[in-house]
Formats: C-alpha cells, structure tokens, sequence
C-alpha cells in the first residue's frame, strides 16, 4: 500500500495538535501520559513533535481521555477550517 504524501494544511494539523497535547501534559512525564493511555512513549513523543501528523482516532482518543481533553475540544482547537465562514459541518 502505497501512502500519499500530507498535504500543507495536514502537516500543519498534526503540529497544532502534537501543541495542544504537550501543552495539556503540563509538568507530567510523557512516560506516565503514553502508558496511561496505552500507547507507547516514542508514538506520543512522535505526536507532540508533528512528526506523526495524522495519528489513528483511537490514540488521540485516549490520550486526550488521561489529558482530560474532551475531543470536541482537541477538534476546534486544531481544524483551522472550524472557523472559517460558511463552513458546513461535516
């Protein structure tokens, strides 16, 4: 399988995302986050980078779960598009 390239507008979701989660962590160990929430410290750290610009639902799910980060939330803060005007919900 063949996967595509991200494109601007995703690279730049993935950072605005990997921000909003290292900023909700505050002073907790990546270590103690990434094992509460089942996923492996290298694919947090590689979230919080951007260098993981499209992870799968379910680790941002439970990330933000131990983050206490509801997933509307973590949405509005990273879709850029959110705001623009006349947008219609997907």
């Amino acid at each position: 399988m063949v996967r595509l390239p991200l494109t601007p507008a995703e690279v730049e979701r993935g950072e605005r995302l990997g921000a909003l989660l290292r900023a909700a962590r505050g002073e907790r160990s990546m270590l103690s986050v990434a094992l509460d929430a089942g996923v492996s410290p290298e694919t947090l750290r590689k979230i919080e980078s951007g260098r993981v610009a499209t992870p799968a639902f379910s680790t941002i799910a439970a990330i933000a779960g131990v983050l206490g980060l509801s997933l509307d939330a973590v949405w509005a803060e990273i879709d850029a598009d959110a705001a623009a005007p006349g947008r219609v919900a997907s």
